[in-house]
Order: structure tokens, then sequence, then C-alpha cells
């Protein structure tokens, strides 16, 4: 009897492809893109090479849907605190505490998979690289366009440098988590937030009292 096509590639029968994947994504959240091998893959996501290559492509095409996996499910709570909060001031400090209570949370790889999984590695991954550095790009776009609307509410002065500010805090973040990947507790690194929301009248007023 002739195998399905499916067999023919070497899945096996009742192999989850989400599961595997958020499996894919704790190995690479981790260890790294480059620190992590074929071999480490296939085994946390219980599957032999040919049934990789058959569901994903390739370990980079796979790295690419772990990202956006880790986008869905560890993201979206700071995000909304970042729109949702009444002021930029308020809603900014949430973001932070929320990435903070996230980085430190147990039975889950420290730090942030987008900020760790490649800053440096080898040429010929420099593709891999260059999609994260993109990531982080659009998560400080998203810090200056709530400056910007903070802007227009009132809340932060019109003379503000919404990419200066969104530059400051998005560098804080992914310093939170190089911190927590060294193994600071949520206590750092909440005592660290504190530190840089004390900035806030500085950053947007020029003066510690917030007189221009």
């Amino acid at each position: 009897m002739r195998k399905n096509n499916e067999m023919e590639r070497g899945r096996p029968r009742g192999f989850d492809r989400d599961q595997a994947l958020h499996k894919a994504m704790e190995v690479f959240w981790e260890r790294g893109y480059e620190g992590t091998s074929l071999s480490d893959l296939t085994d946390a996501m219980g599957i032999e090479r040919p049934s990789l290559y058959s569901a994903f492509g390739c370990k980079e095409a796979l790295f690419r849907e772990a990202i956006d996996l880790y986008n869905r499910t560890e993201s979206p709570a700071a995000q909304k605190m970042l729109e949702s909060a009444v002021t930029t001031r308020q809603a900014i400090s949430a973001m932070l505490h929320n990435y903070a209570e996230n980085y430190t949370r147990p039975g889950k790889p420290p730090g942030c998979m987008i900020v760790l999984a490649a800053l440096l590695g080898t040429p010929q991954n420099r593709k891999v690289r260059d999609h994260l550095a993109n990531h982080r790009r659009q998560g400080h776009e998203a810090l200056r366009r709530r400056i910007e609307t903070g802007k227009k509410a009132g809340d932060v002065p019109a003379s503000a440098d919404a990419a200066a500010i969104a530059g400051f805090y998005s560098t804080i973040l992914e310093g939170l988590s190089i911190k927590a990947r060294d193994g600071a507790s949520r206590k750092v690194l909440t005592a660290i937030i504190d530190g840089a929301m004390a900035s806030w009248d500085v950053l947007v007023h020029g003066r510690p009292d917030g007189r221009v």
C-alpha cells in the first residue's frame, strides 16, 4: 500500500505543528539562534529532521515563525498597557513593569527573545540579526507613536523630542532583558525602572522640576 505524501516526507502521524513550534520557540529563546542546533530543535520538538524541513522549510524559517509566535504570546499585555493607559508616563511605566515581570517568570527563559537571540554571530546569519533588529526598531517606533499621542493629548509638551525619549526607554527595556538573563530579580529590575521613570521630567521638559 502506497504511503500518503505526508508520511513520505517523514512527518509522523499525530504531528502537532503548533506544539512543535512552541517547543522550538523556547529552545531559541533559551539558547539563541546560533547556539541552537538542529538536533536541539528536533529533540525538543519530538520530530525527525525530515519532519522539521517538511513543516517549516529550514532552521531560519522556523526561527522567524518562532519570533512571530513570541510576539503573539509574550507581548500583547505590555502593548495593550502602552496603548490604553491614561497618560504617556503611566503607559511607559506600566509597559516596563509588565516586561520586567515577564522577563523573570519562573518556568520561562529569562529576558527577551528578540533582544537576546541573535545580537552577534557569523556573517552568514546576518539576515537573522537584521530581522531581529527590525523588530526592535518596531518597538522603538511604538514608543515614539505613543509619545506623539501624548503630545496631542497635552500630557507631553509639544517641544519634547519623541524619538529621543523613545530611544531612552527602548534602551532601558533592552537593558532589562540583559540584566534578567544575567540573573537579576524582578526587584532589581523594578528599581531600574523606577530610576528610569524618575528621569521623565528631565526628558520631556528639560528640567527635573518640570519647568521649561
